[in-house]
């Protein structure tokens, strides 16, 4: 998810200080009052011991000059530590809102767009469902050999999480497939009304060589039938799930990293207690109206003064739908709000 000044080339620095002193005249001038013509071939006192301070103090300054540039090395240069620092990213609680360095701009970017990005390919063995029916979604990954990945690494708790909402952002569903030997994973999916469905297969690839590579990819899937799309509802800051009640408190700005809170309370108004999903109190997806473009959002490990925190980056200025699944009771529930931001 810096900025460094440019060094200065050392030996640059030396050879200049080189050209002044190869340009400094080897003789020194003859002392006032004294007639070349009648001049000694062999110097007095005086006049020795006024060349040896002249030319002491001349090298002396030649060589402060040299040393100088050689230490300073023209601009600073940034410290070793800023990239790592940026690429950690730690949010203290309660921290407000902040703009990311320059190498953190491709965090910030919505995944899920394309079929193929960073490498890999979602290729997905069919792509239709009978609507209203069980089937099976199953798909591979492949690498730029278009060879069928088969190492994954465990993030949130799993290998693979797939994403299944219709392109109204209506239906939201949240799966977690299994793979068999070949790299082929395969998870349950019913399509409950007719549509184009994007689904989304968001994963850490391992290489050969260990390297690690995170990414979203997004394919689409269809249910045949009449199609009438849903109006996405308008922004709110609460929702009712079952009988629980969620808040919302955020205020997402564009190319700025911000926290969103989540407060859940039962039907008597205390807060339930909430268990662990995936890792966290919270697992939130944010998907943006339009092109669908997927949103990885950062959670905190603990909760905040009772509430679920995030860290939301939004892009650009749109309309964004927001799907935190959380735990309690042993079941795990989605409340859904719609954020606009300008």
């Amino acid at each position: 998810m810096a900025d460094q000044a440019p060094d200065a080339p050392a030996l640059g620095s030396v050879r200049t200080a080189e050209r002044h002193a190869a340009g400094q005249a080897p003789g020194v001038a003859p002392v006032a009052g004294q007639a070349p013509a009648t001049a000694s071939a062999v110097p007095d006192r005086a006049t020795l011991r006024l060349a040896l301070v002249v030319g002491g103090l001349v090298l002396a300054v030649l060589l402060g000059f040299g040393l100088g540039r050689i230490n300073g090395g023209g601009e600073p240069t940034a410290a070793s530590g800023t990239g790592s620092a940026l690429a950690e990213h730690p949010h203290a609680p309660g921290a407000g809102a902040h703009s990311h360095g320059a190498d953190q701009d491709a965090a910030a970017e919505a995944g899920g767009l394309a079929v193929s990005r960073d490498g890999y390919t979602l290729t997905p063995l069919a792509d239709e469902f009978t609507l209203g029916q069980a089937g099976e979604l199953r798909f591979q990954i492949r690498d730029g050999q278009r060879r069928t990945v088969t190492r994954f690494a465990v993030v949130h708790d799993k290998p693979m999480h797939v994403i299944v909402v219709r392109r109204d952002l209506s239906g939201y569903q949240h799966l977690h497939p299994t793979m068999a030997v070949d790299g082929t994973w395969s998870v349950p999916l019913t399509l409950p009304s007719p549509g184009v469905w994007r689904a989304y297969a968001d994963f850490t690839a391992v290489a050969d060589d260990g390297r690690q590579t995170a990414t979203t990819l997004g394919v689409d899937l269809v249910a045949p039938g009449d199609y009438t799309p849903r109006d996405l509802p308008g922004p709110a800051t609460t929702t009712r799930v079952d009988e629980f009640t969620v808040e919302y408190r955020g205020a997402p700005q564009p190319g700025l990293t911000v926290p969103v809170d989540f407060r859940i309370t039962g039907a008597d108004g205390v807060g339930p207690t909430l268990e662990r999903y995936l890792g966290a109190y919270g697992h939130l997806v944010a998907l943006r109206q339009g092109d669908l473009g997927y949103l990885h959002v950062h959670p905190e490990a603990e909760l905040v003064d009772g509430a679920i925190r995030f860290w939301l980056t939004t892009p650009a200025p749109g309309r964004y739908r927001l799907y935190l699944d959380f735990a309690t009771g042993g079941a795990v529930r989605t409340a859904e709000f719609t954020v606009s931001v300008s």
